[in-house]
């Protein structure tokens, strides 16, 4: 490249069907943990912005929930409605799918993008293949679907391809100069990453039902110095909810805490003291008043 090379930065939706690794690559692209993840789909609820700044370029790379076909519940639609805001809004579109792996779920994103977008396929989890010869038909089926930009295999988990995907978006993106600095990584706020980290804990500690029937509102962040002072609670749907939260003798949502805290001072770079409580709120989920309020209207 030379000293004329222009600047591009422009907004880039990540998107997929639930579970896909949307939020594990937007993680390995800005090289820091600003999405959460869990081995369950309808982890990400809200759209997150990341941000990854290059020499030529700077991508704000949107991570968008999976989008959702089977339930109907207003908290759902509402998350359905991003997707489709975040499709429309953007200079490039990235469609992760799972290597050798196309089902019906990820036809209904497909037909979400306009055909005059440009869409980099990124081609995720190449690293479970056993047998790497099977990825080239795969390309060639997926090709014939649409004419993508590219085509990207990767691997968010291991970072394989990562940094070629970004090279490769970047070419698409409209000449404009850095809309943040260089060291910045996300747009969301401190508070709305703490709530986000808290409720990845619920996911991963919990069983199947409940962390779709929970959510978590931060009721106070206060900086006291150096210090961040967050009282958060969890809202869950059912009475019986609450005791599995909290677990014997407060064991569990001791362990929610812990685990939250640490990755906060991980992420904020200072010392936090973290406060947890649960709240009964039947019905909470189809609710559009408190979906509102919690930030997933």
């Amino acid at each position: 490249m030379t000293e004329t090379t222009p600047f591009r930065t422009g907004y880039v939706a990540i998107v997929g069907r639930p579970n896909v690794g949307k939020s594990t690559l937007l993680n390995r692209l800005i090289g820091q943990k600003i999405s959460i993840t869990s081995r369950k789909p309808q982890t990400t609820r809200q759209r997150l912005t990341g941000i990854l700044t290059l020499e030529h370029a700077q991508l704000l790379f949107v991570d968008t929930p999976g989008f959702q076909t089977q339930h109907g519940s207003a908290l759902n639609s509402n998350m359905n409605r991003i997707v489709n805001r975040s499709l429309s809004e953007v200079s490039v579109v990235v469609l992760v799918v799972e290597a050798l792996r196309f089902v019906d779920a990820d036809r209904a994103v497909l037909k979400l993008i306009q055909p005059s977008q440009s869409v980099v396929l990124a081609i995720n989890k190449v690293d479970k293949l056993a047998d790497r010869s099977l990825l080239l038909p795969y390309i060639e089926t997926m090709a014939a679907l649409r004419p993508f930009a590219e085509i990207v295999p990767l691997s968010a988990a291991t970072g394989v391809g990562v940094p070629e995907l970004a090279r490769t978006v970047a070419k698409y993106l409209p000449e404009h100069p850095a809309m943040y600095g260089p060291d910045e990584i996300t747009e969301a706020s401190e508070r709305f990453l703490a709530a986000e980290l808290i409720r990845e804990k619920l996911f991963r500690l919990m069983g199947e039902e409940l962390p779709y029937a929970s959510a978590v509102r931060i009721e106070s962040f206060v900086m006291e110095g150096e210090m961040r002072r967050i009282h958060a609670c969890i809202i869950v749907d059912k009475q019986s909810h609450k005791g599995m939260v909290v677990g014997a003798k407060g064991s569990r949502i001791k362990a929610i805490g812990t685990q939250a805290r640490l990755d906060m001072e991980k992420l904020f770079g200072g010392k936090v003291h973290l406060e947890l409580w649960v709240k009964v709120s039947s019905g909470w989920s189809e609710n559009q008043a408190m979906l509102n309020e919690l930030g997933y209207g």
